[in-house]
This record gives C-alpha cells, structure tokens and sequence, in this order.
C-alpha cells in the first residue's frame, strides 16, 4: 500500500472542488447568479441555444465518464474505486490543459445503458472523455456516441494510439529505419491494441469495416496478438473489431503464437501484461529491434533483459524510465483543442496531426528520448492548434 497517497487523498477528501469564477459571492452578486437575474440568461439560451457555449461552464468544461471496468492495472474494480483514477485526469486536464471537467462513473457495465446515460448528460458538457471501460464494448459505445453533436472521446483507445505513433516515429529515426518500413507486432488486442494497430495503419474503422486513409504515414504491417494468437483474417473466435482490423493487417496471413509472428519483427509493442515479451522473443526479431512494454505498473518485460536481449531503442509507461508512453502527453491537449474549436467531433485525422505534432517536439531523437514529457513548454497549445488545423 502507499501510504502517502491513501494520506493525501483522506486529507483532502478527495483532489477536487467546485469553486465560484466570480469570487466569493457577495450579497450584492447573489439576485445576478441566482434569482431573478438568471432567469434572463435561462431565456436568452431558450431562444439561442449557442449561448450555453458563453454563458455557462458547458463552453468550457469535459465530463471525464467510466463504468470501472477496465482500470488500468486493477482491472474490473467497479465504479466506485475507479473514482480516483477519474479525479486524476480531470486534475491532469486542468494542470496540463486548463480545461474544466467532472469525474462522473456510473453504475452500469452494459454498452447500451452508458451510451444512453452520455445522451442524458451531453447538453451539459463541450466533450465526453470516455475512460476505463473494457473491449469490446468500448467500442460500441463509442461509434454509437458520434451523432451527439459534441467529442466523444475513448482515451483508453486513442490517447494511447496517438502517444503510441508519435514514439514510433521518433524511434524509427533512431534506429534508422524508414517509418514505412516497419513489420510490427502489438500483443495485446483490446481497447489500446486495436487502437494503436489502426493509428499505424492508418486506417479508419467503424463496426466491420476499416478503410485506409489518404496522405497519411503507415507502417509497412502491424499484427496483433490475443491470448488465442495473431489475428487473421477468417480466424475463429474473434468479435467484429478485431475481424475487421484482421482483414486490413497481417498481410502474410501469420497464424500462431507470438513466438512464431514476432520473428524478425522490427517493433514490438506490449499492451497487455507483465511477462508478456519474453527475452528469446526479442532475440529472434529483426536488427536493431524497438520494444515499448507500456503495461502498468509492471512491463512486458524488463527493460534491462529487453537491452540485454538487444534492443536498441526501449519505451515503458512508468515515469521513473525513459521514454514514458503516457496518455497524459494527448488528452490535454486533444480537449484544449475541443474547447477552443467548439468540435463536434475528434476525426482520426485530427488524431494523426497529434501525434506528427507531439514527436516534433523532440528536434533530435535519441535511444532514450523518442517522446517529450508531460512538462514540455506549452505542449497542450501545440497539440491542439495542430488538432484545429486538421479540422
């Protein structure tokens, strides 16, 4: 147990509060905040809907919504004790990307009662970030959520693919290996899996079907890995999201262990567990081989055994190794980018723009700095104005 945490988090009940933008509320403040006065401002938005963008926290404010089912590196804890993890990233929007937002986890893990909750809720916020719900049906909720007229936005999924590329770009320029190049093997097909497979494909997938976008840069191969073995195409045993990705990757039609597909790979990235990559494996992969073991708080596998096995360029998602791959480096910047832009959506473009944008903030990469950290200056304004010029 860290005591230091359960200590501050019982301190101050929590990490949040709500706080009045106007100051403290004087006598002569509260008829202008409450009645009478803002029943002119309700009419006002009555007749011009618009206005809830300028005069009420809508325009500025993120809801931040899980079921608890996938929290990372507890798993399936339930609403409830993944409430911590959600008044962290509304703390991280705002220190990171000064935008407002509630944590709100709901008691329901069946796809079709989030997605009719988030209908509910929307008018009240300028974006969702959908946090922490397991595949598949994160999937579903999500494609089901894009008519709502604000971002949807699973960060689970897209905060790591757009991370995820931006390292890999950076990576391939190390070991000197053209970007298009590289044959690369994601073990792990859940939420983060099929997310990163498609942001190196480039593709965009809705339900069954992938298409692949145009001008956009894409590995030569990706294959993903479950825990029955490489997804391809007419596989058994495979939900509609991972058919799909299959029909569009693993042009070699690889079946089998992760063993057997990783050989001469030249990129492994692990999105599932500790002891997920073993040394042998990375021994028998393509020169100069690049490994991001990202599972949390334990990797895939060591990264000392991974360099000794002969790696050459090494990302993990702890903050105390170089090369963090953490969500918290696109979110910020993604929902400062939603507010400033009013979007209706995040497209996947806007998503490969991020991530282009996030690796040139390393001018220079090396074999242990491949990706900026959370406290690059002024990293939330460049994610963001590159989102807008996507849009």
């Amino acid at each position: 147990m860290n005591s230091q945490a359960l200590d501050l988090h019982k301190k101050y009940t929590g990490k949040l509060e709500t706080v009045a933008r106007m100051g403290k509320l004087r006598k002569t403040l509260l008829p202008l905040v409450y009645t009478p006065g803002v029943a002119d401002v309700c009419r006002a938005i009555s007749d011009k809907p618009d206005l809830a963008y300028t005069h009420t926290l809508k325009g500025r404010t993120v809801a931040v919504i899980s079921d608890g089912s996938a929290v990372l590196g507890l798993g399936n804890i339930g609403p409830l004790a993944g409430l911590p993890v959600m008044e962290g990233k509304s703390l991280l929007l705002k220190e990171f990307g000064g935008v407002d937002s509630f944590p709100l986890v709901i008691n329901t893990q069946i796809p079709e009662e989030i997605i009719t909750f988030v209908r509910q809720v929307a008018p009240t916020f300028a974006g969702i970030n959908l946090e922490d719900i397991k595949a598949p049906g994160c999937f579903q909720v999500e494609e089901a959520l894009q008519d709502i007229g604000i971002p949807v936005f699973h960060d689970d999924q897209h905060g790591t693919a757009i991370v995820v590329k931006a390292a890999l770009l950076n990576a391939a320029k190390v070991v000197g290996k053209p970007f298009s190049s590289l044959n690369v093997v994601i073990v792990g097909a859940g939420a983060a899996g099929l997310s990163v497979a498609r942001m190196l494909l480039g593709l965009e997938c809705l339900g069954k079907t992938c298409t692949l976008l145009p001008k956009v840069d894409r590995v030569n191969d990706v294959i993903c890995v479950d825990r029955i073995g490489a997804l391809v195409a007419g596989r058994e045993k495979q939900n509609v999201y991972k058919q799909s990705l299959a029909d569009s990757s693993n042009k070699r039609m690889l079946a089998g262990s992760l063993e057997v597909v990783a050989k001469n790979a030249d990129v492994i990235i692990g999105v599932s567990g500790p002891g997920a990559i073993k040394l042998e494996i990375i021994k028998k992969m393509a020169d100069k081989p690049i490994v991001f073991a990202l599972a949390n708080p334990i990797p895939e596998i060591d990264p000392e055994l991974a360099k000794k096995a002969g790696a050459v360029v090494i990302a993990t998602g702890r903050s105390n190794m170089p090369n963090q791959i953490n969500n918290v480096l696109a979110f910020p910047g993604i929902f400062r980018a939603v507010i400033q832009g009013r979007l209706p959506r995040i497209t996947q473009q806007m998503k490969q723009a991020a991530a282009h944008a996030l690796a040139g903030c390393v001018t220079e990469p090396t074999a242990e700095n491949i990706i900026p950290t959370p406290f690059h200056p002024g990293l939330a304004d460049i994610m963001a104005k590159a989102v807008l010029k996507a849009k």
